[in-house]
């Protein structure tokens, strides 16, 4: 039957028992608008939907909005939907949450690309996100593959990364080993068998071809683990004596947990630029080209540690919000800018990060909140265009019984950022100085590495190399990859867990 939808009847159904600040209750539906004895309990997935529309387009929080006496939505584009039009609660267009939320973030529309703004809004019925963002804890084989072409257009399936405390990575696999087969098949073009074997299984058996020729089969099985986002660090001397400091960051965990703790991504940081600073490092490389992003907290403490003493105290960067949030944006806790803090770690010349189009949100901000203060160079393909964040929103209701549960987390665009100069419309990707090719042949730190080469060239000649000087030194390094071959396993966005405890319940001020 097709449930009728008015706001105002919502309103004075639920406006005794809605909880504010996300902890909703189990809501009445009143299926027959003009008979209220005829109301019935929500289902689990029209709470869910009706969640979703109130918190974007209406009020997060219906307290806060009885006391400003405006409506509080949390979408950034929420003006640009026609609220008016949507029945969260049709069945017929909308059966699950997510055909709600893909309708609602179709309708902002970029006027540069014709196309819309939001590629990014999402829900997380697992709660895996935040798992991984704050405690850094994932779940699955510990390893990224990608298929890639060699110089004659022969596919190849390539090891991307691997985090180190995963099955893959206690078992020694390293980037750059080719998989010839998968539980014995070395169909390796079969990529459904691919993406089942490593994906959707708890266990398959892997037959490696490593750089030197040698094959090994290992086991590799699905785990829970704490994720390493330092995947490499070294410090390199230049036939000038120039000291470079280089690693490759592939995750934005947040440096604290729940509890304040520092978290293991902290302590490598910390690891990493007291490395650097030991070795009196004059360049830094920081390689993103996988990483996704993540907590805006990281983004905020590698820029500290990064900036020139001279960027202390000054904007790191802005929030931009919707216009109502934005008129009641001190009320509610919620920052107009951030500023740089303990700069001066290093005195650097130059900063240069390796990109891709996997490179995206909190890795774009890491980038463009330099920007201003210091010569950044970037390396390698556009990034993936995502200068917008979220809050993180977990939606609750209560069962039959009165306990509550946990229906979804919320990640829908909240916020975007701009730089000290006002630049953040990269909403089509940052483009390189100088494009370069990934060539996955290569290990992590191999000087031989096109873009670490194009890097040295330029620390030691003043310039790039040209297309024509960039030559590859053997067949690993023709390995090219192929974007957009297989999913990446990883979030992609930016979060400002603190914030969302902020408004999550709000706090007047």
């Amino acid at each position: 039957m097709k449930k009728s939808f008015s706001l105002y009847l919502f309103s004075l159904i639920f406006g005794i028992g809605f909880l504010i600040g996300g902890l909703g209750c189990k809501k009445s539906h009143n299926s027959s608008p003009n008979n209220p004895s005829t109301s019935n309990r929500l289902s689990d997935e029209d709470s869910l939907k009706y969640y979703i529309y109130h918190y974007m387009l209406v009020t997060f929080d219906d307290g806060a909005m009885a006391y400003f006496h405006d409506s509080l939505p949390l979408y950034l584009w929420y003006n640009q939907v026609p609220i008016s039009s949507i029945n969260p609660l049709d069945d017929s267009k909308y059966p699950k949450a997510e055909n709600l939320l893909s309708s609602i973030i179709s309708y902002p529309i970029n006027p540069t690309t014709g196309k819309p703004y939001d590629r990014y809004s999402f829900l997380d019925r697992s709660g895996s996100v935040s798992d991984l963002l704050q405690g850094g804890v994932t779940g699955d084989m510990g390893f990224q593959p990608t298929y890639a072409y060699d110089n004659s257009n022969n596919l190849h399936l390539i090891v991307l990364y691997v985090y180190k405390n995963s099955s893959a990575g206690q078992q020694g696999v390293q980037r750059g080993w080719e998989i010839t087969a998968i539980n014995g098949n070395t169909n390796i073009s079969d990529r459904n068998m691919v993406v089942n074997a490593i994906y959707y299984s708890p266990s398959a058996s892997f037959t490696f071809k490593k750089p030197d020729g040698s094959s090994v089969t290992l086991t590799i099985q699905s785990t829970q683990y704490v994720v390493n986002p330092v995947l490499f660090d070294t410090v390199y001397t230049l036939n000038n004596g120039k000291k470079v400091g280089y690693f490759v960051f592939n995750q934005f965990i947040d440096i604290y947990d729940n509890s304040k703790n520092p978290t293991e991504t902290k302590n490598e940081l910390d690891a990493v630029f007291k490395k650097f600073s030991d070795s009196a490092v004059s360049v830094i490389i920081m390689d993103e080209r996988y990483n996704g992003g993540g907590s805006v907290t990281t983004a905020e403490y590698i820029d500290n540690k990064l900036a020139p003493a001279s960027a202390n105290g000054q904007v790191m960067y802005s929030y931009v919000y919707n216009n109502k949030l934005t008129k009641y944006a001190s009320q509610l806790g919620l920052p107009n800018s951030i500023s740089f803090s303990n700069t001066g770690s290093f005195t650097l010349d130059h900063i240069f990060f390796i990109v891709s189009h996997n490179t995206v949100s909190a890795s774009e901000l890491t980038i463009n909140n330099l920007k201003p203060y210091i010569d950044v160079q970037l390396v390698g393909d556009t990034t993936y265009g995502k200068p917008v964040g979220f809050f993180g929103w977990p939606i609750y209701d209560y069962d039959s019984t009165g306990k509550q549960q946990h229906l979804a987390d919320l990640y829908s665009v909240n916020f975007q950022t701009k730089n000290a100069n006002g630049y953040g419309d990269y909403f089509t990707g940052m483009v390189p100085n100088k494009f370069e090719y990934d060539y996955v042949g290569y290990n992590w730190g191999d000087p031989n590495d096109p873009n670490l080469q194009d890097i040295f060239n330029y620390l030691t000649t003043g310039s790039y190399r040209t297309r024509a000087a960039a030559r590859l030194v053997n067949e690993r390094a023709a390995l090219r990859m192929i974007p957009g071959s297989l999913p990446m396993q990883r979030f992609e966005g930016m979060v400002n867990f603190r914030y969302s405890q902020e408004l999550h319940p709000a706090r007047m001020r």
